[in-house]
Order: C-alpha cells, then sequence, then structure tokens
C-alpha cells in the first residue's frame, strides 16, 4: 500500500489526524550479567513539546505528526510555505489531550477490550498485523506509544461526540433573505427607498434578480456574518434593516418568517456541532494550565 494512503486509512480509522502520547512510555530496560535489571544504556529523558494540566505532549509523538501531516498536504497539493504547521500540529494535539481529560472527568473509563477492538479494525484495515506493525516501525512508534495514542483517541471521540449530540435537533429560526452593495451609497438609496414605502420585492428585482441573496431558514450562530445574523433576529415578519456593513460589502436584511422551534436541517446542526466543539475547547483552554516548549 502506498505509505501516504496507508496513513490516511489510519488517521480515519483514530478519527483525528493529530494524536498525543499521553505521559510516554517508559525507557526500555536491560538484565545485567549479575542478573539486575538497569535502565538502557541509551535510554534518555522523556521530552515534551507541552504539557496541559500536567500531561505532557512528548516531543517524539509531535515529530510523528508533524511529519503525517507535511506528507498529507503535500499529497493534496495544498501545503503552503508561509503556514505555521508545526503550531497547527501542536493545537490539534492539544485539543485531543483537553478533550481526552474532559471524558476522564466526565466519568469515561476505557477498558482493554475496546482498545483491542480498536487494535483488530487497524489491522483489518490496514491489510494485517504484519501491515500495521510495519508501518508503525516506519513511522516511529512502538507498539506501546501507539496502544496509548490510539487510547488517547477513543477517550477524545468519546468527549466530541457527547459535545456535539447535545446540540439539539430544533432552534429558533429566522426565515430571511437580504440584497448585498458594494457601496454604501447605492445600499442607502436603496434603504430611503424601501423607508418610502417601496416593496422590498422590487428592490430584489432591481439590485439581485437571481436572488442569490435569499438566506433560508437559520439558526443563531449559523451565519459566517455574525451583524447579519443578529440585525435578523431582531426583526419581524415583513421588516427590514438598517444598511449593515460587513467585510463582504452592505447589507440590507428582510425577515421572511420567523419560528421559535424549527427542526435544523442537517447542515445547520453540523454548523452548530462544530461551534459547539469550539466553545468547549475555548472553555476548556481558558482554564487549563497548558505550558508549551515548542521552538519559536
Amino acid at each position: 500500500m502506498n505509505p501516504t494512503k496507508f496513513v490516511f486509512v489510519l488517521l480515519s480509522a483514530l478519527v483525528l489526524a493529530a494524536c498525543s502520547l499521553g505521559s510516554g512510555s517508559p525507557p526500555p530496560s536491560v538484565v545485567t550479567a549479575s542478573g539486575e535489571e538497569t535502565l538502557a544504556a541509551a535510554a534518555t529523558e522523556v521530552s515534551f513539546v507541552a504539557t496541559v494540566n500536567g500531561e505532557g505532549i512528548s516531543s517524539e509523538i509531535f515529530a510523528i505528526h508533524l511529519a503525517q501531516y507535511q506528507n498529507a498536504q503535500a499529497e493534496a497539493g495544498t501545503l503552503l510555505a508561509t503556514e505555521n504547521i508545526e503550531t497547527i500540529v501542536l493545537d490539534d494535539l492539544i485539543n485531543r489531550l483537553l478533550l481526552a481529560q474532559g471524558a476522564r472527568a466526565a466519568g469515561f473509563v476505557i477498558d482493554d477490550a475496546t482498545i483491542e477492538q480498536r487494535m483488530s479494525t487497524l489491522i483489518q484495515q490496514t491489510g494485517g498485523q504484519a501491515a500495521l506493525e510495519e508501518w508503525m516501525t516506519q513511522q516511529g512508534y512502538t507498539p506501546e506509544s501507539f496502544r496509548a495514542e490510539l487510547s488517547l483517541e477513543i477517550e477524545a471521540g468519546w468527549m466530541r461526540n457527547e459535545i456535539t449530540a447535545a446540540v439539539p435537533q430544533t432552534a429558533e429560526q429566522v426565515h430571511a433573505r437580504q440584497i448585498l452593495f458594494s457601496d454604501s451609497f447605492s445600499a442607502e438609496r436603496v434603504l430611503e427607498q424601501l423607508q418610502n414605502g417601496s416593496p422590498f420585492d422590487n428592490a430584489v428585482q432591481a439590485n439581485d434578480p437571481q436572488e442569490l441573496g435569499t438566506l433560508g431558514w437559520f439558526p443563531r450562530g449559523y451565519l459566517l456574518q455574525p451583524q447579519v445574523e443578529e440585525a435578523a433576529f431582531a426583526l419581524q415578519p415583513g421588516e427590514f434593516s438598517d444598511v449593515i456593513e460587513t467585510e463582504l460589502g452592505f447589507h440590507i436584511v428582510e425577515v421572511l418568517e420567523r419560528s421559535p422551534d424549527r427542526e435544523l436541517t442537517p447542515q445547520a446542526r453540523l454548523v452548530l456541532q462544530m461551534k459547539a466543539l469550539t466553545d468547549w475547547l475555548a472553555a476548556q483552554r481558558a482554564q487549563s494550565a497548558i505550558e508549551i516548549s515548542l521552538p519559536q
């Protein structure tokens, strides 16, 4: 199997592309001629690129996932020279560890049977035990570090599912449309016409004949322009907003309908789930002790 595609198979099974080794594996030991067990001469103290609430992300695991990220981006042709990929990978590792810690705090306990089941799935998806072991060796994993990483992923996945599942199926929503202008003069001129009684339909026909400004039904937290969303939720059906300036231009919004509890579309719920996950991680970061030793 192509090594890069092999990475994709494993990452899809692990769910997150960036995984972290919680506290590092203990160094190997050897038995001397006298029968005494000592640390291997080559063993060195585990170094960390970051610690999260006292739990470390090892430099070895960071290096593995940095290389995997670079290879995946090169394969897709999207790696930009200006990207700070070290920070991107480390942020993913920190987020994943925060999720795993959150799962433990919520009472989730992982058992050996779960890890063995996930390992069996990986073996099947990657073409057998030998193929998986070969890939692990090529990437720099030991069996112990890979199992530890897999354990963290299961914990993080559980917490992530808990957060996203908590997003309700329904929400307050508005059905709206907008007219977008590239300059404030045109927007103010149309607003004056609307305020003087001109129908919104006429403004749409004159300025957006293809009705590209149709927003449909949406809940709070869905639109990319929060100013437009805030204005829409402040309106009643048939009302229109003042001119709203955003990075896209100048908007005038009209609300057509409102519903206090309408079923979310799959896309809208997905957006709210991603927002819930982002908000949860931001809150955890704000209250966590995170120390980063990644070279700047």
